[in-house]
Parts: structure tokens; C-alpha cells; sequence
């Protein structure tokens, strides 16, 4: 467990939020950048992607602590931890390690003890991997106007696109949800579920419960990894082997959300605001724009403001050096230390630090790793994405290819090459022209 002390704060907390952070073997989408950085501490619109959630956190008035849940080892978050303290005073923050994946609402049961200490009337549940403007104080109203057991985070996708997530059918007028399916074979509502929860603690522990009791005394046809004894893997001391291998996830979108809506207390919160989930590395592309976009609204003081080279909304790190005649924008963020040349045009990108792109190069609909090198003339591209899209993946000449070009930690593109919807592993020399590949 890492925990980062604070002052004390006066009276209990009637909310609690945990945030759900995954760990590195799922990660996999995420390559490559997650080789370097866990997805969690990745920076979209200039702050690690869990930032946006604390800050989304810090609004909601009676939160005092925030629990981070997941199975990084323990010094991944420790700096992070460190830093937040800082920034967000108000809360206790700490970081609570699963000694396995146990899925969303199996981490939640196994930190129980912790979550319920101070005795919190509700829970707020984040999955890190979110990109939404979080309207939780709008939930939590939601919530006490309905003397809710629980309230969903919804959208709305296209129908197309909706068989990808958890579905929600619910009351138009009282926002009742009657049926939740998670992926259904078949269309049933537009509605999905963005990843985002309040639940009374008096409800959510005894509904994992129930299920966890359920799958002991009747096998499921749908099945995650086995286990003979599946409440023993919950109770069991971290670090024990036996248990470790014996453990089963516990999902709450598969397992939980469903016989929640059997009560007539589980409602959803519609948001008509931006949302999109960050999956595969070029999500971060979308995710960063949507943030930028929110923050331009807002104001915020962190962007650059706009001028004859500067299309907002653009985030160039202090440290960075951006030569007067570079274009930059819309949709663009510059990491520390990142040197921009003469001439360069920079869009809808994400430039991370220690990155040189040289005179005239152009970078469009990509990203640009940790000390990565594009030469002067140089061509790195990706594909527009829809608005509406919740891919980004394309097919070109019948072959299912990556929209984003993402150039891995330390990769080199020589002068006058062209790069296009192409994914590069860590430490490559691109020296000719490359299209519609994964470079090994």
C-alpha cells in the first residue's frame, strides 16, 4: 500500500472516490508507449491522463479521500502521489496494489475494508482510461433526488458503434435504468456506459457479494480464468502464491451492473458533453483534443494563446523552445524541453519531451515519442478521425491499419521521408519512406 500523508481534515467524508488504474499486462493496446510510461501517467493536453480525473474529483465538495486501485508495482505512482498531494490538498490520496488482476468490482471487494474505513455513505468509481468532462456533482444531485442505490455515467453513440459497450435501456422520464447488457450480440440501445459510477456503500458491497456467491454455487457458461475457491481468493494475504493463481476476476460491467438493474434504484446520468475512452495508443490523439478544446473554453491560462502561427487550442510546456515561425495547431501538445524548427507545421498531434523536429518537417495526426527526432523537410502523418468515431483504426488496401502514426521512445526519421499511418517500436531509424505498417 502507498499512501501519501496530509493534513487532517476536520468531520468524515460522506463520499469516497477510487479510481481504477488496470495494471501493465493489460496494457497491451497501448503499445508502444505503455513500454515506456503506464498508460494511467501518459500526458494528454499536457497532464498524465488520471490527472483529468482528480481534477474532475476536486470539484465534487465532501470528497476527502481517493483510493487509486490496480496492480502496478507500488513505485509507479509513487512521484505522481507525491506531486498531487500538492495540488490537491484537500484530499488523502494512496494507492492500493492488487496481488493480481481482479477486475473492476473484484479490486473494489478486496479493498473493501480500506474503502469502507470512515464509514462513507457513497462511492464514486472511475476507470482511469476515460476521457469525459466527468459531470459527478451532476451525478451526485442525480443521486440524492433519487435516493439512488446506484447512478451510470451515459452517452449516446451511433447504433453502428453501440454493440462495442455496455448498453443501458432505460426510463426517458425517470431515468430509471431497466436493463443493462454489457456488448450485446444485438442492438438494444444507443446508451452506453461511460465507465463512471456512484454507488451507496450499503448497496455495491453486497451485490459483489451476492455474485461472488453466485458463481461459487453455479458454474457460468461465460467463464473468466478458473478458480476453485473464489471467495478464498479474495480474502486472500497479498503475495500468496496458491491464491494468486486461484484468482478470478470479477467484473462490475459483466457481473454487477445487470442485477443492479433488477432494483428499481439504479438510474443513469445522460451527458450530452464529450466522451471517449482511451484504449489503443492512438486514442490519446482524440482524447487530447477533446481536453485542449474544454480547457480553450474554459480559459485556462495553461494554453498558448492563439496568434498569426499559434490555431488554439495548443499546450506548449514552458521548458519547450518553439522557433517564432513553426505553425502549431489546432489540437497540439508540446512536452518539456521539445525543440520545434523554423518553419515546421505541427497538427492534432501530441509531441512528447525531449523531441527535436526539424526545420519545415511536418507532423500531422501523430505522436511523437520520448526523445524521438523528425528530420528537416520530413513528412509524419496519420488519418482524420471522425468526430463521432470511437476507432482509431482504418482499412487501406484491405488492410486494417492505424489512423495515428505513433513513433515509439527514441525514434529517428531522416530528412525528406514520409511516415504514414504507421505504429514504430522503440529505438528505430526510419531512413525511406514507410506506409500502412507496424516497423519491428
Amino acid at each position: 500500500m502507498l499512501q501519501v500523508p496530509i493534513r487532517e481534515q476536520s468531520g468524515q467524508s460522506s463520499t469516497k472516490a477510487v479510481i481504477l488504474v488496470g495494471g501493465p499486462s493489460r496494457g497491451t493496446r497501448f503499445r508502444p508507449l505503455s513500454l515506456d510510461v503506464p498508460k494511467p501517467l501518459f500526458e494528454v493536453a499536457g497532464h498524465p491522463i488520471i490527472h483529468h480525473c482528480l481534477k474532475a474529483i476536486a470539484k465534487v465538495p465532501d470528497v476527502r479521500e481517493v483510493i487509486l486501485v490496480g496492480y502496478y508495482d507500488e513505485s509507479v505512482f509513487r512521484d505522481f502521489l507525491k506531486d498531487s498531494s500538492k495540488e490537491f490538498p484537500q484530499f488523502r490520496m494512496q494507492y492500493l496494489r492488487e496481488y493480481t488482476a481482479l477486475g473492476t468490482a473484484g479490486g473494489l471487494y478486496h479493498f473493501r475494508d480500506a474503502i469502507l474505513k470512515g464509514k462513507p455513505e457513497r462511492l464514486l468509481v472511475l476507470n482511469a482510461d476515460v476521457c469525459c468532462s466527468f459531470p459527478l456533482t451532476e451525478m451526485l444531485t442525480l443521486f440524492e433526488e433519487k435516493d439512488a442505490e446506484a447512478v451510470i455515467l451515459g452517452t449516446r453513440v451511433s447504433n453502428d458503434a453501440a454493440s462495442n459497450f455496455g448498453c443501458i435501456v432505460s426510463d426517458s422520464h425517470t431515468k430509471r435504468v431497466l436493463h443493462y447488457v454489457e456488448k450485446p450480440e444485438s442492438h438494444i440501445s444507443n446508451l452506453i456506459n461511460c465507465g463512471v459510477y456512484l454507488f451507496a456503500t450499503e448497496c455495491i458491497f453486497p451485490a459483489i457479494r451476492s455474485a461472488i456467491k453466485r458463481r461459487t454455487t453455479r458454474p457460468r457458461l461465460l467463464s473468466y480464468p478458473s478458480s476453485d475457491n473464489l471467495e478464498s481468493s479474495f480474502v486472500a494475504a497479498a503475495g500468496d502464491d496458491d491464491d494468486t493463481e486461484k484468482s478470478e476476476v470479477l467484473r462490475l460491467e459483466q457481473d454487477i451492473l445487470s442485477d443492479l438493474a433488477d432494483s428499481n434504484r439504479f438510474f443513469v446520468h445522460e451527458t450530452k458533453d464529450f466522451w471517449r475512452q482511451i484504449k489503443s495508443a492512438g486514442s490519446a490523439v482524440p482524447a487530447n483534443a477533446l481536453y485542449l478544446q474544454k480547457a480553450f473554453q474554459a480559459q485556462s491560462e495553461e494554453l498558448t494563446p492563439p496568434s498569426a502561427t499559434i490555431v488554439p487550442p495548443v499546450f506548449i510546456h514552458p521548458t519547450a523552445t518553439v522557433d517564432p515561425t513553426a505553425k502549431l495547431g489546432p489540437n497540439v501538445s508540446i512536452g518539456p524541453r521539445a525543440v520545434i524548427g523554423a518553419g515546421a507545421r505541427v497538427k492534432d498531434s501530441i509531441v512528447l519531451e525531449d523531441v527535436e523536429i526539424r526545420h519545415d518537417a511536418c507532423v500531422m495526426h501523430s505522436i511523437i515519442g520520448w526523445n524521438g527526432r523528425v528530420g528537416a523537410w520530413a513528412r509524419v502523418e496519420g488519418t482524420p478521425i471522425p468526430i463521432g468515431s470511437h476507432s482509431t483504426s482504418i482499412v487501406k488496401q484491405g488492410v486494417k491499419v492505424q489512423s495515428i502514426t505513433i513513433l515509439g521512445k527514441e525514434c529517428g526519421v531522416g530528412d525528406e521521408v514520409r511516415v504514414q499511418n504507421c505504429v514504430c517500436l522503440p529505438y528505430k531509424e526510419l531512413k525511406r519512406d514507410v506506409a500502412n505498417e507496424v516497423i519491428m
